[in-house]
């Protein structure tokens, strides 16, 4: 059976060669020394982001120095099948568009009484590392720290105020077409142990993840688990400090339910826990309200644009290019 990943890219090189794209960009681009239909010509890549939203996210990536994954020049990836790329899709648009973004949100979040901006006036955020070093990473001290890369970070963040007026971000994790084999991360290529470096973290009398329910914090060094462990931390971290004024930080995990390949369960010893890793997930999370998970048909699936006609380019163009998202 074909994977996600797979069948994506034919249906990404089919929207390629219609009117989003200019004629350069539909020719096939060089990816690892190998010309591909479903990559643009990296002189094209910008392409590879909504018309309406190109400009703005570009700026604000080379404003923040924030590192566009397997992109050159500040531009994106020319990789059809990006995950950021496909984030920024989605998300970008609601980054001007509060209203818009709270119904959006207020189906997963029904305290929401109303959105606030994260940075720049803007109300999402992308490759949020924190305001500090909270999960001690930094290895070149007084370095800035770069967003994107090198440093536990959500692909986007947004941040709103509750009914009760407390104030809350929620750290948004993007998967699109990934999936993961059931690699043991613990040592990194260097020979440094990552199970070291966030030990203290895992330990901590306030740890965020319920050990009772956990076979072994080992367990853990296995994609995504490991991803969702760092960004676990990062959120529980922030809500200590106060970042961004908060009282709750949550980690909102959005995917394809069309893909399952991601499902799949890829620590051993944690497979008796769940059959899905976000599922796995939620069971070792202690509080239910710091780990949303949601699946990218019925967040946008079901989003009605009706009410704002100044995205309907944009939604004409997200159910055009990720077909799947219509049906949930």
């Amino acid at each position: 059976m074909p994977t996600f990943r797979t069948s994506e890219k034919p249906l990404q090189t089919l929207f390629k060669h219609g009117d989003h794209f200019s004629a350069a960009a539909r020719a096939d681009g060089i990816y690892k020394n190998h010309a591909y239909p479903f990559c643009l010509p990296r002189e094209c890549a910008a392409e590879n982001l909504f018309a309406g939203i190109r400009q703005d996210a570009i700026d604000y990536f080379t404003a923040h120095a924030i590192q566009w994954h397997d992109g050159q020049d500040h531009n994106p990836s020319h990789h059809l099948c990006d995950s950021q790329v496909c984030c920024v899709n989605f998300l970008d648009a609601f980054a001007h568009q509060p209203r818009a973004l709270a119904a959006l949100l207020k189906p997963r979040f029904p305290d929401l009484a109303e959105m606030l901006p994260v940075e720049d006036g803007r109300f999402v955020a992308f490759e949020w590392i924190g305001d500090r070093d909270y999960l001690h990473e930094q290895k070149n001290p007084g370095k800035p720290r770069s967003r994107g890369a090198n440093f536990t970070s959500a692909d986007a963040a947004v941040r709103f105020k509750r009914l009760d007026g407390s104030i809350q971000v929620v750290l948004i994790e993007w998967k699109y077409t990934e999936s993961y084999a059931g690699t043991d991360l613990q040592i990194a290529a260097s020979g440094v142990s990552r199970a070291d470096i966030y030990r203290y973290l895992f330990e901590a009398p306030d740890c965020p993840l319920d050990k009772t329910a956990l076979p072994a914090y080992e367990a853990l060094f296995f994609e995504p688990f490991y991803q969702l462990m760092r960004q676990q931390f990062l959120a529980h971290e922030m809500e200590k400090a106060r970042e961004l004024g908060v009282d709750m930080v949550s980690l909102m995990h959005i995917s394809p339910a069309h893909n399952q390949d991601f499902r799949r369960v890829t620590s051993p010893r944690l497979r008796s826990l769940g059959e899905s890793a976000t599922g796995v997930w939620q069971r070792l999370v202690k509080d239910a309200g710091r780990f949303i998970p949601a699946f990218s048909e019925e967040l946008f699936g079901r989003f009605d644009v009706r009410p704002f006609p100044e995205l309907r380019s944009w939604w004409e163009y997200i159910t055009g290019r990720y077909v799947w998202v219509r049906n949930s």
